[in-house]
């Protein structure tokens, strides 16, 4: 008989609570999916989440950043990360995007992870989202 692997959310404390019923992160055996994340400064307790700023660089940075912070609390890094899956909301910005992406990832030691870029809507002020599948061991 094969053993039922636990699902278990993962939530950093370094985010708010979901605005809906999903988790910041969600680990299964050695496979680790990131909700979609954004450009939002860590929680403070009582207040709304809001952009670290207005620009794609602040945005993006923070955005990665995030999606670092559950990786990590999941036992993760941008090492085991497979795929990642990035959300702009304007298609001037995939060049920039690009240039932040790769200094952010400049001492990246293995093989980047696959990515997909798709142009959306989000919710007003958010510029870009950004989701990842790592695969831990």
């Amino acid at each position: 008989m094969t053993e039922k692997l636990q699902k278990t959310a993962i939530t950093p404390a370094t985010h708010t609570a979901p605005p809906a019923k999903f988790s910041h992160g969600v680990k299964k055996g050695n496979i680790l999916q990131v909700a979609g994340q954004v450009g939002f400064g860590p929680a403070v307790p009582g207040q709304a989440p809001t952009p670290v700023g207005p620009t794609l660089r602040e945005q993006t940075l923070q955005t990665l950043r995030n999606v670092q912070s559950v990786l990590e609390e999941g036992g993760a890094s941008w090492e085991d990360a497979m795929m990642v899956r990035v959300y702009l909301t304007d298609t001037g910005h995939f060049a920039e995007f690009n240039e932040i992406y790769n200094e952010f990832f400049a001492d990246l030691k293995e093989a980047p992870a696959a990515r997909t870029t798709v142009y959306v809507g989000l919710p007003a002020g958010l510029l870009v989202e950004i989701d990842a599948l790592a695969v831990l061991g």
